[in-house]
């Protein structure tokens, strides 16, 4: 099972490689109010690329860690979206999936058995929660591209404002992995934050 690897799809904050680190190696982002334990294995991506999805992002609930909207991705409304592919291990996803889901990463955790047999219909709900849905988007080199979202859709739930400190993790996500400028960004958060 270790060794069994997935593509981790981050449309929200993880797309900064910071970010992510401290879901993997442990540590607290700038700005945040959690500082996590990270993963079982803390090898850092073995490749990375930037992709663009289907669906699209929109802002609901309220962050615990940032304070403000947080964003989810509805697989089922038109897009784009774009987002960075992380290739790490079906290990190291259920390990970043725990902490989304706000739980301690451990062995034998059920989401493992998932994730390496494959989602059913391209999706699992492993409860309610904001992160516990989990959406087959694609496929690079044989590995299925997995990400997490909420249950609910763009349309069930009213829109909440990000803060700027969750802002600002997913500027950094946008730059260093589509090489995005200030004003396309801004353009951007714009679209997502006014539907």
């Amino acid at each position: 099972m270790i060794g069994s690897e997935v593509w981790y799809v981050s449309y929200g904050s993880n797309m900064s490689r910071t970010r992510l680190a401290c879901y993997i190696d442990g540590g607290r982002p700038p700005g945040a109010t959690v500082t996590y334990g990270g993963a079982r294995d803390s090898t850092m991506p073995s490749d990375e690329i930037a992709v663009e999805l289907p669906g699209r992002i929109y802002f609901a609930g309220e962050s615990h860690i940032w304070g403000g909207g947080v964003a989810f991705y509805d697989h089922d409304v038109a897009g784009p979206t774009p987002a960075r592919a992380y290739r790490i291990t079906a290990q190291q996803f259920v390990d970043i999936a725990a902490q989304e889901m706000h739980r301690i990463p451990e062995e034998g955790d059920p989401l493992e058995e998932v994730v390496i047999g494959g989602l059913d219909n391209g999706r699992h709900t492993a409860g309610p929660g904001h992160y516990e849905t989990l959406v087959e988007v694609g496929q690079r080199d044989g590995l299925p591209m997995l990400t997490f979202t909420a249950p609910h859709g763009f349309d069930a739930v009213p829109h909440t404002r990000p803060t700027q400190p969750y802002l600002d993790m997913l500027t950094d996500g946008l730059r260093e992995s589509h090489g995005w400028g200030a004003a396309q960004i801004k353009a951007y958060f714009e679209s997502c934050i006014s539907d």
